[in-house]
């Protein structure tokens, strides 16, 4: 089976699955986004959404974020994993915000990638939820997924972002790198399937009887 043909495969299937699929990180405008995305580090995004109820609730601004300060900000975040360079960086974005931007979120990667914590798969799910532009975000879980479904080679991040721009449509971008999310989690997890066990693998890869291990990006 040709790469773009299993392409076609996961594209129907995962439309049939999650025709409307959430954004998992619970937020109210650009700004609450972007800090629950830079919050979501090494981190699981429900453990992220019991936080920032109370962060949003009293730093919900840039101009409140940058006058509560960093201290009171780990306070807040503390059980999350890189809390205090976290708090810092929340900190210090929400001051470049105001000085640099007259405190709204850039819209363009150079200007997001440029804000304290923020590299380029926060910059992509901001540019892709947020304000709808093609982005195809690639955390750790989408790279292990495609290499699962021989979709890229696996030889970092940047590489299956690139691969993957090429398989799928672009006007698929942003619903499709939520889509894999939330397959991966259901049905194709880290220790739950290992390349043979889940609906997509054995439809994609019939005859592998062998565990599949994916490369570490």
């Amino acid at each position: 089976m040709l790469k773009t043909e299993r392409a076609a495969i996961i594209l129907e299937r995962l439309n049939e699955l999650y025709p409307d699929p959430p954004i998992p990180l619970d937020h109210t405008d650009d700004f609450t986004l972007l800090v629950a995305v830079v919050l979501s580090a090494q981190c699981t995004d429900k453990k992220v959404n019991e936080v920032t109820p109370e962060l949003f609730r009293v730093a919900g601004t840039p101009e409140k974020m940058a006058a509560l300060g960093k201290d009171k900000v780990l306070d807040i975040i503390r059980p999350l994993g890189l809390s205090k360079q976290k708090a810092k960086n929340l900190v210090l974005l929400s001051k470049q915000l105001l000085a640099e931007h007259h405190g709204q979120v850039p819209q363009t990667f150079s200007e997001l990638e440029a804000l304290p914590g923020v590299g380029h798969k926060t910059a992509s799910v901001v540019m892709a939820q947020a304000f709808g532009k093609p982005a195809f975000p690639v955390d750790t879980h989408i790279h292990r997924l495609a290499q699962r479904w021989g979709l890229t080679n696996g030889k970092s991040v940047t590489q299956t972002e690139a691969d993957l721009k090429k398989l799928f449509p672009r006007d698929t971008w942003i619903r499709l790198h939520l889509q894999i999310i939330l397959y991966g989690r259901e049905h194709c997890t880290a220790r739950g399937c290992d390349g043979t066990k889940c609906e997509l693998c054995r439809t994609l890869y019939p005859n592998r009887k062998k565990p599949f291990q994916a490369k570490k990006p």
